[in-house]
């Protein structure tokens, strides 16, 4: 089938730039809209979705995801709600769940149903709190109301999310999904937060060695 790389750079913003651009919401879609255009406009990681060889009954999902989404959105920059609606027709099959196709839901359901379920993918995330280790495929940023963060960026949410569910990396994550504090229409913990273009994991690693930050060498204890 024919395929397209993801777009980078000068070609993204041409492409995605202005009205009509983008994935097309409908009926609650939100979640699903949002969460396949992270991990698909501009990023080639999770591509393998799109091409391993799953069972024959679940190539359908695979075909749609990678046909009637991902081509379009690279090629065109916009993909049709009626696709994404498909889409959610066969994880409603898929996932004994007759709300995908009309209701709002969590993106790490909708990631677990979609990795997991379909396509049998290995977890992407192994983590490590109090002595035990735990698999997922993303992490949903958990924080109480931090009175100094005005403006966050990615970098210090997610270490001060690590931090106070005393978390850690058992190993450097292939990919890293990561989903922003929840915010309502009543509530919102942060109103902007600014993207972190790189993400420093170093002091999220378990076992992993650092720097002392008096004399340089490495370090013997963590504050």
């Amino acid at each position: 089938p024919e395929s397209f790389p993801p777009l980078r750079n000068e070609a993204a913003v041409r492409v995605l730039r202005g009205r009509m651009k983008g994935i097309q919401g409908h009926c609650n879609s939100c979640y699903m809209d949002a969460a396949l255009f992270s991990l698909f406009s501009c990023t080639s990681v999770l591509d393998s979705m799109l091409f391993m060889p799953f069972p024959l009954n679940d190539r359908n999902v695979q075909g749609i995801l990678r046909d009637e989404i991902v081509n379009p959105l690279r090629r065109t920059g916009f993909v049709r709600a009626s696709s994404v609606m498909h889409l959610r027709e066969q994880l409603t099959d898929k996932g004994q769940c007759s709300s995908f196709t009309n209701a709002e839901k969590d993106p790490e359901e909708f990631l677990n149903l979609i990795m997991q379920q379909i396509l049998g993918m290995e977890p992407l995330l192994k983590l490590q709190s109090g002595g035990r280790e735990q698999d997922c495929y993303c992490y949903q940023i958990f924080l109480d109301k931090q009175e100094d963060l005005v403006v966050p960026n990615v970098q210090q949410l997610v270490e001060r999310s690590f931090l106070s569910s005393d978390l850690k990396l058992v190993e450097i994550p292939s990919c890293f999904i990561i989903q922003m504090p929840r915010f309502g229409k009543e509530y919102k913990m942060f109103s902007k937060i600014i993207p972190s273009l790189e993400l420093d994991i170093t002091d999220l690693l378990l076992d992993s060695p650092r720097e002392c930050c008096l004399c340089g060498d490495v370090a013997t204890l963590e504050c």
